[in-house]
């Protein structure tokens, strides 16, 4: 275990010019002044859950409402999909350029976004899911508040991650507060799934198809459109109530000066430099084909269980069995961060490879119990990852680059404006290559061709996804200590070697 932050003392003289502001902390240190108490912690947590129970929802089931509820042809989801991620891409440099232009409320600069974006989200959350009275115009439909979703969630979600920063001048701190963060977060997504998928399940009865005769689309069930309708609401509250406990409990600290050598960037400038940055770079490439795999395993493994198998009874247990291995193999993701490092951990995120093959291969319930298992145990450290790298860079970048505050909301925003873009191609692709095998929209019995691109959907596309992902995250010399500038003393070495603890003791 790594040794108190303040455990070892700063040397008396330090070799720099004279320090910027009294507020200025060196790295690592632990002061009572950085240190938030558990219950802003928590209140931050919470603060995020909303977004991880609607992205869990529509992980899993936003597919199978359009395909089998809403009865909208493959093409035209795929359309759906991949405008509503492009739309939430594209809204990222504009939210990290307007966040980064406005200025300082009473209630700080990041968190009036926060607030004001609360209640669109949630409206436009509620529409995706509701059925419209006419059916020439649905795929329109179901692609304007898919993007209106998406684009607001950004306005959402930049600023709330971009916080971060902004809680405490301490590292420890912030890797503490990210930690409660992913652990509500990781709650979040459990509940979006359960709570949607209980609430739903009633709408994708089997005794509907169990006529062998029967050919062609089922007509769709008025209990389905309410039940959807009732689950989307239920998401849809979390947002107004998480964002007022978030607004309650959290202050945002003021940002620190700038020291007077430093320059102030405008948001195009700023974002070149952050592309431009290799640790940066290197963290965004990679980590656009492993979220990527992801999502398409979420995405496609209900339908798989749904028409490529004879699985259809388990697929609430089978998504809660992912989930819970998810969020209780974050601690032990959490420990192993912190006591062999990140690099070693991005290998733990292949363990699902072989797995998700067999399932494809064998497609049982015991097999496809452990395999959702193993799969959460996959995703938490895909998850945890890019969210503990990030901080880090932020930090690298700040060491070697003397500009003014903000530039933080430029990394969020476009590394989720990247993840987004490469998740949109992905999903994008994938369901245009089920309207190319044959899905029939609100069939019972799909074509034999359908079957087998469900099956490599759900195995060979992701394991390909994941092994390119970490091919270029472990490429090149692991970064140590000694890489840092000559001016830091070996103390601060070392607390920034270790930043990556995240227990929440």
């Amino acid at each position: 275990m790594a040794a108190s932050p303040g455990g070892t003392p700063a040397p008396a003289v330090e070799p720099l010019p004279p320090p910027p502001a009294a507020h200025t902390r060196e790295p690592g240190s632990d002061s009572r002044a950085g240190r938030l108490s558990f219950c802003t912690k928590v209140c931050y947590g919470i603060g995020g859950v909303p977004s991880q129970v609607a992205s869990s929802a529509t992980a899993f089931y936003l597919q199978l409402f359009l395909l089998d509820v809403a009865q909208i042809p493959a093409a035209q989801v795929s359309l759906v999909l991949f405008g509503g991620k492009v739309s939430g891409a594209a809204a990222d440099p504009l939210a990290g350029f307007f966040i980064n232009r406005s200025r300082r409320t009473g209630s700080g600069r990041l968190m009036p976004w926060v607030l004001g974006s609360t209640p669109f989200i949630a409206l436009a959350y509620f529409f995706l899911w509701f059925l419209p009275p006419f059916t020439s115009l649905r795929g329109i439909w179901y692609t304007t508040f898919y993007c209106l979703f998406q684009a607001l969630s950004t306005f959402f979600q930049v600023p709330y991650t971009a916080l971060t920063m902004l809680l405490t001048p301490s590292p420890r701190e912030r890797d503490s507060a990210t930690a409660y963060r992913m652990t509500m977060e990781m709650a979040g997504t459990l509940m979006g799934a359960a709570v949607h998928g209980l609430i739903v399940s009633g709408a994708h009865a089997r005794n509907r198809c169990e006529d062998a005769a029967l050919v062609g689309p089922v007509a769709i069930s008025p209990d389905a459109t309410r039940l959807y309708s009732i689950a989307a609401a239920v998401v849809a509250v979390t947002y107004p109530v998480c964002s007022g406990v978030l607004h309650l409990g959290v202050k945002e600290q003021p940002e620190p000066s700038a020291p007077a050598s430093s320059q102030s960037l405008g948001f195009l400038a700023g974002l070149g430099l952050t592309v431009r940055h290799p640790p940066y770079r290197k963290l965004v490439i990679s980590f656009l084909f492993i979220s990527a795999a992801v999502q398409v395993e979420q995405s496609y493994l209900v339908l798989f269980c749904t028409h490529a198998s004879r699985l259809h009874d388990h697929v609430q247990s089978l998504v809660l069995t992912i989930l819970v291995s998810a969020i209780l193999s974050t601690p032990l993701w959490e420990w192993f961060l912190q006591r062999f490092g990140k690099r070693m951990s991005a290998f733990g995120i292949c363990v699902m490879m072989p797995f998700a093959i067999l399932l494809a291969a064998v497609p049982t319930a015991p097999v496809a119990y452990v395999v959702s298992f193993v799969s959460g145990v996959s995703i938490a450290v895909s998850l945890l990852l890019p969210w503990s790298m990030l901080p880090d860079v932020v930090d690298d970048f700040q060491r070697q680059h003397q500009h003014g505050p903000g530039l933080e909301t430029i990394f969020y925003s476009s590394y989720i404006f990247f993840t987004k873009i490469s998740s949109a191609s992905a999903l994008g692709i994938a369901t245009l290559s089920l309207q190319f095998a044959g899905y029939e929209a609100g069939a019972c019995k799909q074509a034999e061709q359908v079957v087998v691109t469900l099956k490599v959907l759900i195995s060979a596309v992701p394991t390909c996804m994941i092994l390119t992902g970490l091919c270029i995250l472990l490429i090149g010399p692991a970064p140590k200590p000694g890489h840092l500038p000559p001016s830091q003393d070996s103390s601060r070495q070392l607390s920034l070697w270790r930043r990556t603890s995240y227990s929440l003791a």
